[in-house]
């Protein structure tokens, strides 16, 4: 029987928990968790990996605390930088392909348009920076691999930005938001939607594997806003279907708010190489922030109402 299995380390996170719902349908989904697997080491890696023995090996798994691992320079570099090249390597050992999530952090944001695959990476902080050897890992060994550099990920659960928010708005009456970053939200529902889109053409019977197509792509919803913009579209959404009143939202400069890590402030990334390769088109980012913000109303529904 051909193999299609599939191993997703971070299975439990915001972007792990839809990879393994939306790639239930391609075959078996094995899913390790720390402590089962501890990313700062090595052999616990490998050990997990042969295990396994999947087809595909998603790595959802990151250090991601950014203002943190100013501080923790050396965790983060271990679970950012070097587990991914173990990651490779054990792919390349089994001949399955690799698919791993990176950052538009990767970049100092000085850009005036959006970033392209092929734009030399110049990080501002550590996360950026520890994403950056991870990706610089794993084309070190050449195994089959995919590198999806997203941006501004969020979602219906986990810890993240729109959930933040809209804690705070129920808890605040003004909320000082930056506008001077530009990016393009990114659903993990589409991300993994994506990812499903892309691994149907390279397993089997379709296909078997890259084929040459191994590296980098860029991979974020369509359109641009601001973080100010973000937060205003979707507190006023939910304004709007709860019929409360939303908090004054108040436009402010990075500077007006410092923080430990340095933040780019384009993170705008193009996605035309992976649109060519795979057929991948994202939505637009408000199109999919309005799904989102559906199953976190769906899930405030009492039992018993009416459908």
């Amino acid at each position: 029987m051909t193999n299609r299995k599939l191993l997703i380390f971070g299975g439990s996170g915001q972007l792990g928990w839809e990879l393994r719902h939306k790639l239930a349908c391609l075959g078996q989904i094995d899913g390790i968790e720390y402590p089962k697997v501890d990313f700062s080491q090595p052999d616990s890696i490998r050990e997990a990996v042969r295990a396994s023995e999947p087809a595909v090996i998603l790595n959802a798994a990151a250090y991601t605390a950014v203002d943190k691992a100013e501080s923790e320079p050396e965790l983060a570099a271990a679970i950012n930088g070097t587990a991914p090249g173990v990651l490779a390597e054990e792919a390349k050992r089994l001949g399955s392909i690799l698919v791993h999530y990176s950052t538009d952090y990767v970049f100092d944001g000085t850009k005036q348009g959006p970033y392209l695959e092929t734009d030399a990476p110049n990080p501002r902080n550590v996360y950026g920076k520890t994403k950056l050897a991870g990706d610089l890992a794993i084309q070190a060994v050449g195994c089959e691999a995919l590198i999806l550099r997203t941006s501004w990920v969020y979602g219906a659960r986990g810890s993240n930005f729109l959930l933040t928010m809209l804690r705070l708005a129920t808890e605040r009456n003004e909320l000082r938001i930056v506008d001077d970053q530009i990016g393009a939200p990114t659903s993990s529902e589409c991300i993994a939607q994506a990812t499903a889109d892309i691994l149907v053409q390279l397993l089997p019977p379709v296909k078997g594997g890259l084929q040459g197509r191994s590296g980098i792509y860029n991979l974020t919803c369509s359109g641009e806003t601001t973080w100010f913009g973000f937060a205003k579209a979707f507190l006023t959404s939910q304004a709007e279907s709860s019929a409360a009143a939303a908090p004054n939202l108040i436009p402010i400069k990075t500077s007006d708010f410092p923080r430990p890590a340095k933040r780019p402030a384009n993170s705008r990334l193009s996605c035309q190489r992976i649109e060519e390769t795979f057929g991948v088109r994202m939505p637009d980012w408000e199109d999919a922030l309005s799904l989102v913000l559906e199953t976190l109303r769906e899930g405030t529904r009492q039992p018993g109402g009416n459908a």
